[in-house]
């Protein structure tokens, strides 16, 4: 320990002597005294360094201070650490106001997402090129910059700081802005002019015009006034600022707009760029103000010596020196405005012509289409008519067709009984009304218009008293008219009529009347050829019978007529083999009873053939009723009891003598009870009833024959025509040629009388009234 503070305190020349004997210590402390004189020596070096180092910062921190640009130190999330002069400056503060404030508080809005995008790519190592900010400066100055950043780097630090320079480009950018917007103006009202011209419209020429300037110029207001034949300016266009009130349909005062015509006829325009130094008449700037002017320029619009209006733009915030370049580009926009204005003037000339053209060849068109769509429905009318006889189709048609092709509410056709007075309703189509099918009008209840329809005379009318049902409308009548000189010779000329329904406040034009009437024609048509057609149907029907009944009449008759001759060849036949006088007698009787069948059957034939040729006299003799009929029944009870039946006669005892043809009416009355003798089932009755009558001297006697047999519905009406037989209650199968009947019908006729035949509960009565012929030329004594 002595040793160690002799060293230190007596220094290094003492320190020798003492260590000499140590050995390798000496060498260890040559060593280290070499090192503390490099130290030492290093030492003052880093001293030269530092006081150079020092030097230079001062130098850089007078450089950073003075630099003729801004210069900011931020970290990376754009707080401030250092701001120069300039940067200060800039924003009008000093810099150590700057400090610790955000890089964003100094800029403009629209400029801070540029900043953030900034320091985003510098955090991920990305290089950021140069880009602009606007600052936030004091009176509302705009200062634009230029900036560059970068990140500063110190040893194993990636980024120490942020490094922002600005540089202020206010006086470039807004030459640059100058230009740009002059060359952009000029650029727009050329497409403002181009747009003028290309525009027919000159309500879209005045609009466009408006709009694009207001917007161009960056005015406050551009409005268009025109004068009219009283001399009065109104806004006729508009484009204006919200916070101003709009002229757009008001007039300018009387006063004002006599002041600018007078004007206009010395000088081009009116240049005012601030109002409260004008020289104008009071009228002029009361006028202005109320409308919160403060500049303005307006040029009048001429075209061929005549003043059309005036082109205004108005500066309401501000006062505003026009420049040469805005009066130059708004002359010539009003001399464009002016052109397109007399353009448009001839263009709407010309369109109204044109559209007075196409206005006619519309409505040639609607015609021709209307015309071509009623020739199409009544062709589709007319070819039901001509392909079909069917008259229910036909008019549902025509009445469904009117409809839907004139647009109705609803239409209906009827028909006519002029016997019972009556119109009902057939067929019917309805679009937005309620049906009236089925209903049955009297005539007599509105005369006045069925006394026009029987006239063949159309009307239209909206009745007074709207119908309870279908409410106020207008209505057409049409009568289905069939000329009385048809070669059909159809006596009834009115067959109904067609109704078209609309609603209330329309009327039917001529055009659609004549439609109606063609389509009444078709209908009256289409009723005469489908009651023809029925008629012919009828006819060919009752041939077909006719013609099927002189079959069965050829076929009966034929085997009427063979029957009896077969017999007489038979009983000839027999007579020839026999001997005996007993058969040759039968043989003879049968001989004379077949003979005597076909004569009556021969005769029945030719006096139905007589009678129905002509009349022919009668041989008339007064008749004794009572035994005259008990006579010719008498024969007819044998038959009745082999058959067991009833005959029972009922007739007054005062019976008057009856004048007329006896042989006719026996072989009436002989006819009639053959029949019920044949019809008549076992066990059943068979009753005459006579009776007589006088009116006007003129005496009647009716024979009422009833038999206990019934002719079916189906078979009465037609048991009076030639060769009709009601076969199903023929039970005992007589046969017969089915000339009886109609022969007893012919005969009656002969003595002026009728016959009548009635079935029902299990009778059959024919009736025959004869009249007494006392008096008659004919009559003998």
């Amino acid at each position: 320990m002595s040793c160690e503070s002799q060293v230190v305190e007596g220094g290094g020349s003492e320190l020798r002597p003492a260590i000499a004997p140590l050995g390798p210590l000496a060498s260890t402390l040559t060593t280290l005294q070499e090192t503390a004189a490099e130290v030492h020596h290093r030492y003052q070096d880093l001293q030269v360094r530092y006081e150079q180092t020092e030097r230079q910062c001062l130098e850089l921190q007078a450089l950073f201070d003075e630099a003729p640009i801004g210069y900011l130190v931020t970290d990376h999330r754009g707080l401030i650490r250092k701001a120069n002069r300039m940067a200060a400056a800039l924003v009008g503060v000093l810099p150590t106001a700057m400090v610790g404030t955000a890089i964003a508080d100094w800029i403009q809005p629209e400029s801070q997402p540029m900043v953030q995008t900034a320091l985003a790519h510098i955090q991920q190592g990305k290089l950021v090129p140069e880009f602009e900010l606007v600052l936030n400066t004091p009176l509302d100055r705009t200062l634009y910059l230029a900036v560059n950043v970068s990140a500063g780097v110190s040893g194993s630090q990636p980024m120490e700081g942020l490094r922002w320079a600005w540089q202020d480009i206010t006086g470039r950018k807004q030459t640059e802005l100058s230009l740009h917007r002059r060359a952009e103006q000029e650029h727009l009202i050329g497409v403002v002019v181009r747009h003028i011209r290309q525009s027919l419209d000159p309500d879209e020429i005045l609009y466009n015009a408006v709009t694009e300037v207001k917007r161009v110029l960056q005015a406050d207001r551009v409005v268009i006034h025109s004068f009219d034949a009283e001399g009065r300016a109104i806004a006729i266009a508009e484009a204006v600022c919200a916070d101003y009130p709009p002229l757009l349909g008001a007039y300018m005062s009387r006063s004002a707009a006599i002041y600018l015509r007078e004007r206009y006829q010395s000088e081009s325009s009116l240049i005012v760029n601030d109002l409260t130094q004008a020289e104008f008449p009071n009228e002029l700037i009361e006028s202005w103000q109320q409308q919160q002017v403060q500049a303005a320029i307006a040029i009048p619009i001429f075209r061929d010596q005549q003043l059309l209006g005036v082109f205004s733009v108005h500066q309401c915030a501000q006062v505003h020196y026009w420049q040469a370049f805005e009066i130059d580009l708004l002359k010539h926009l009003v001399d464009q405005v002016a052109i397109a204005l007399q353009q448009s003037h001839l263009y709407q000339q010309a369109q109204q012509l044109n559209d007075a053209l196409k206005a006619q060849v519309h409505s040639r068109t609607q015609q021709m289409e209307q015309v071509l769509k009623y020739d199409a429905m009544l062709k589709r009318i007319t070819d039901k008519v001509r392909d079909s006889l069917d008259e229910s189709q036909i008019l549902q048609a025509a009445v469904q067709e009117l409809t839907l092709v004139l647009g109705l509410a609803g239409c209906n056709a009827a028909l006519y009984d002029l016997d019972q007075n009556t119109s009902t309703i057939l067929y019917e189509y309805t679009h937005s009304i309620p049906a009236f099918y089925g209903k049955v009008a009297r005539m007599e209840d509105s005369p006045d218009i069925y006394r026009q329809l029987k006239q063949g005379s159309y009307f239209q009318f909206c009745s007074l008293y709207p119908n309870p049902v279908r409410g106020p409308v207008a209505m057409l009548a049409c009568p289905i008219f069939v000329d009385p000189n048809s070669p059909e010779g159809i006596e009834q000329t009115v067959l109904g009529d067609l109704w078209l329904i609309h609603h209330p406040d329309y009327v039917f034009n001529e055009f659609e009347i004549r439609l109606v009437q063609q389509v009444a024609n078709q209908c009256a048509i289409a009723i005469r050829q489908a009651r023809l057609y029925r008629a012919a149907q009828v006819q060919v029907q009752e041939l077909e019978r006719l013609n099927q009944l002189k079959d069965q009449f050829l076929s009966t008759v034929s085997h009427e007529l063979r029957t009896p001759i077969s017999n007489v060849k038979m009983a000839v036949h027999m007579l020839k083999t026999t001997a005996s006088d007993e058969k040759r007698q039968q043989y003879l009787a049968i001989l004379e009873s077949e003979l005597a069948r076909e004569a009556e059957l021969i005769n029945d034939l030719l006096d139905l053939q007589r009678l129905e040729e002509a009349s022919f006299p009668l041989e008339l003799e007064a008749i004794a009723l009572q035994p005259w009929v008990m006579a010719l029944v008498e024969p007819f009870r044998t038959r009745a009891q082999t058959f067991q039946q009833a005959i029972a006669i009922h007739s007054p005892i005062d019976l008057l003598p009856l004048v007329t043809d006896s042989t006719l009416l026996k072989r009436i009355l002989a006819e009639l009870f053959n029949n019920a003798c044949k019809y008549t089932p076992k066990g059943k009755r068979i009753e005459l009833d006579i009776a007589q009558t006088e009116s006007d001297g003129l005496s009647q006697t009716t024979f009422r024959l009833r038999n206990q047999a019934e002719i079916p519905d189906a078979d009465l009406p037609h048991i009076f025509e030639k060769f009709y037989r009601v076969l199903q209650v023929d039970r005992y199968k007589h046969g017969g040629t089915g000339l009886g009947l109609a022969l007893v019908q012919r005969l009656v006729e002969q003595l002026n009388g009728t016959i009548t035949a009635h079935s029902s509960n299990g009778w059959t009565t024919f009736t025959v009234q004869v009249p007494s012929l006392k008096g008659s030329a004919s009559l003998s004594a």
